[in-house]
C-alpha cells in the first residue's frame, strides 16, 4: 500500500492524501492460503521460506515448549492435512470446526482449509456445551479440529451434531478423537497439494456473532475480505510491511484469541500476508507474561484490548525499567482506550496507541494512524489520534454517520455508524461479508439502500465532527461489550430461563470502572421459589457451564416484573439507563 507522494506532507493532509491514493485491487480469482502462506513457501525467495512464520511456545515462562514454524513448514503440514482432510470427504464449501488456541497447528489448519476451498470456522475455547452444540448445529459443520483443552467439551455433544462425522484430535488430545494429528499428517501424500481455484468471493470463515434477538449470526466472510481489512491494519500499525530495510524486523504478538475475528483478521492472517513472523502463546494472559513474550521474541507491533493494556499499566506502571522492549506500534479495539491508558502508553512505552473500531462483517474500517510511508520510503506523519474517539475512516472505506432513512447525519448529529458499498472512488469496498448464514432476513436488515450502492449499518451509535473524527455514543440495539467481550444478551436471557427458578431474565451492561462493563441479569423468579445468595451463586454456575466464561452475569438482581414495551418486547434499554444512572450517583445495584 504505497502512495505516490514524496516530499514533506502535512499531518492535516495525510488522511485526505492516503484516501485518494488508494485503489483497491481485488483479483477475480483469489485465495487467503496463497497470499498468506504459499507465495512465501514457493513463490519468493528461499530466504523468505526459510523464515519463520509461527514461533509458538506452550505452558509458563521457561518451564513451556517453544518451537518455530518456517513458512516452507507451514505449506508442507498444510499440503498434508488439505490431503488428509479431502480423504475424509471434506469438500469445497464444507464447514471445518477449529475448537483451538494460538498454536501452530491452528495456522496450518486454517492454510489447509482455504486451499480446499472448505470454510473455517473457528470456534471458541471458553465455549460451553450449548454454545457449542448450536455453532455446530447451525453451520452443518462435517469436521472439527479439537486439542487437549477442547475435545472433551466436542466430544460431549458429538451426538447431538448428527453432520460431524470426524473429530481430529491435536496435541495432548491424541487417542481421544477419530483420528490423530500427526498420524493423520505422516501418513498423508507428501506431494504437493494442488489447491482449489477459488474466487475472490467465495466464502473462507464462519464466524458467530452475539445477536441481540435470537440466537448468535454466523457471518459468512469470503476470501476478498482479508484485502479489505489490509489498508486498516497496515495503517493502525503504522505501516507494517512497508518500512525501509531497516524495519523489516517486524515482529507481531497479539493476545486476542485467534477464534475471534480481532486475532485472526486483525492479527494472524495479515501478519502471515507480509511474511512476518507472528507469536503464539497457548496460556493464560498475564501482564507479566506479556512484557516477558514481548522482550523474548522482540515483538515490535501488537494488537492490545484495553482491559490488557488497563492491568499491564497496573502491573507494570514502567515496564522499560524491568524489559527490553522493542515494541513500535500497538492497536487497541474492543472499548474505548480512555485518557490514563491512553497517556501511560504514551510516556512507559514510548508509543501512542492508534485505537481502531471495525466489526466481523465489516471489519476494521475506522481508526488512527501515527505515521506512514510514502513512495520514496519516507516517513510521514498520519492523523493525530484524539484521546476518546474511535478515529477517521481508513483508506478505501467510506464511512458516514447516517439516520432511519440511510441519509447521511449533519456532522455532530448522532446516528448509525455505517460503511457504503462503494470506495470514494466509485470501487466496490472488498471488506464487506457475504451475509448471515442461513438468515436472509437478518442480512437484508444490516443493509440500507440499492445491494451495490446502498450503506451497511454497523449497529453503533456515533457522533462524526467537522474533521471527519467519530465519537462513540452505544449500541444501536443491545449488544455491549464487557472487558473486550463482546455480549449478545439473548443468549445468556435463553440460558437462565432454562433454570426452573427463573421466569424471565433481561440481560444489561453495569458500569465497571476496571472492565468498561460487567454482565448483569435483572430475573423475575417463578412462582414459589425464594432470591436469595444461594440462588444467585446457582444461576451464575448455571450459566457458566453452558456458555463461555465471560457471559455469566456477575451480579443479579431479582425483580417482580420486567419492563416492556405494549408489544410484548423487553425494555433492556430502561434497565440499562438505570444502571448507568445508579453508576452516576454511586448507588448500589
Amino acid at each position: 500500500m504505497r502512495v505516490g507522494a514524496s516530499g514533506a506532507v502535512d499531518a492535516s493532509a495525510a488522511h485526505a492524501l492516503l484516501h485518494a491514493g488508494l485503489r483497491w485491487q481485488v483479483p477475480a480469482r483469489f485465495n487467503i492460503a496463497q497470499v498468506c502462506c504459499t507465495r512465501w513457501a514457493r513463490g519468493g525467495t528461499p530466504a523468505q521460506a526459510r523464515r519463520t512464520a509461527v514461533a509458538w511456545e506452550s505452558g509458563d515462562g521457561d518451564k513451556g515448549r517453544r518451537g518455530r514454524l518456517s513458512y516452507a513448514q507451514l505449506q508442507t503440514q498444510a499440503d498434508r492435512l488439505s490431503h488428509a482432510l479431502r480423504a475424509r470427504g471434506v469438500q469445497r464449501g464444507d464447514r471445518v470446526a477449529l475448537v483451538l488456541p494460538q498454536r501452530p497447528e491452528t495456522a496450518v489448519a486454517h492454510m489447509a482449509i482455504y486451499q480446499l476451498g472448505a470454510v473455517a470456522m473457528p470456534l471458541s475455547m471458553l465455549f460451553g456445551p450449548e454454545a457449542l452444540v448450536y455453532r455446530l448445529q447451525d453451520s452443518g459443520a462435517v469436521l472439527a479440529l479439537a486439542d487437549e483443552n477442547t475435545i472433551a467439551a466436542v466430544q460431549a455433544v458429538r451426538a447431538e451434531c448428527p453432520a460431524l462425522r470426524t473429530v481430529l484430535a491435536v496435541g495432548a488430545a491424541a487417542g481421544q478423537g477419530d483420528a490423530d494429528w500427526a498420524a493423520v499428517l505422516a501418513a498423508a501424500p507428501g506431494r504437493r497439494f494442488v489447491p482449489e481455484d477459488t474466487a475472490a468471493d467465495d466464502p473462507a470463515v464462519l464466524i458467530y456473532t452475539s445477536g441481540t434477538t435470537g440466537p448468535p449470526k454466523g457471518a459468512l466472510v469470503p476470501h476478498r475480505a482479508l484485502i479489505g481489512n489490509l489498508s486498516g491494519f497496515v495503517c493502525s500499525q503504522d505501516w507494517f510491511g512497508h518500512g525501509p530495510p531497516e524495519r523489516s524486523d517486524e515482529v507481531f504478538w497479539s493476545p486476542a484469541d485467534w477464534a475471534w475475528t480481532g486475532g485472526l483478521m486483525d492479527a494472524l492472517l495479515p501478519t502471515l500476508f507480509f511474511g512476518r513472523p507472528i507469536v503464539a502463546h497457548q496460556g493464560r494472559f498475564s501482564p507479566e507474561r506479556a512484557f516477558e513474550l514481548m522482550q523474548r521474541y522482540r515483538v515490535t507491533h501488537s494488537f492490545l484490548f484495553p482491559t490488557a493494556l488497563k492491568a499491564m499499566m497496573k502491573a507494570v506502571p514502567a515496564p522499560r525499567q524491568r524489559y527490553r522492549l522493542r515494541l513500535r506500534s500497538v492497536m487497541s479495539a474492543g472499548e474505548a482506550v480512555g485518557d490514563a491508558v491512553f497517556h501511560w502508553c504514551e510516556q512507559a512505552l514510548g508509543l501512542t496507541v492508534n485505537e481502531m473500531f471495525g466489526q466481523t462483517e465489516i471489519n476494521y474500517i475506522v481508526g488512527n494512524c501515527q505515521r506512514w510511508v510514502d513512495a520514496s520510503g519516507q516517513e510521514q506523519p498520519g492523523w493525530p489520534a484524539r484521546p476518546g474517539s474511535m478515529g477517521r475512516a481508513y483508506p478505501g472505506h467510506r464511512v458516514a454517520v447516517i439516520d432511519d432513512q440511510g441519509q447521511e447525519c449533519p456532522r455532530g448529529t448522532p446516528g448509525d455508524v455505517a460503511v457504503h458499498r462503494q470506495d470514494v472512488h466509485g470501487d466496490p469496498d472488498p471488506v464487506f461479508f457475504l451475509g448471515y448464514w442461513r438468515n436472509e432476513a437478518a442480512t437484508a436488515a444490516k443493509f440500507t439502500g440499492a445491494p451495490d450502492t446502498g450503506w451497511c449499518r454497523t449497529g453503533d451509535t456515533a457522533v462524526m465532527d467537522a474533521d471527519g473524527y467519530l465519537w462513540y455514543q452505544g449500541r444501536s440495539d443491545d449488544v455491549f461489550k464487557a472487558a473486550g467481550y463482546r455480549i449478545g444478551p439473548s443468549e445468556i436471557e435463553n440460558c437462565l430461563v432454562k433454570h426452573p427458578a427463573v421466569a424471565n431474565a433481561a440481560v444489561v451492561p453495569k458500569p465497571d470502572a476496571e472492565r468498561g462493563a460487567v454482565v448483569k441479569a435483572y430475573v423475575v423468579l417463578a412462582l414459589g421459589c425464594h432470591g436469595d445468595a444461594a440462588l444467585v451463586a446457582e444461576l451464575q454456575a448455571h450459566v457458566r457451564g453452558r456458555l463461555a466464561p465471560y457471559e455469566y452475569p456477575k451480579e443479579i438482581e431479582f425483580i417482580d416484573a420486567l419492563p416492556m414495551t405494549t408489544t410484548g418486547k423487553v425494555q433492556r434499554r430502561v434497565l440499562r439507563l438505570q444502571e448507568e444512572a445508579r453508576a452516576a450517583t454511586g448507588g448500589a445495584g
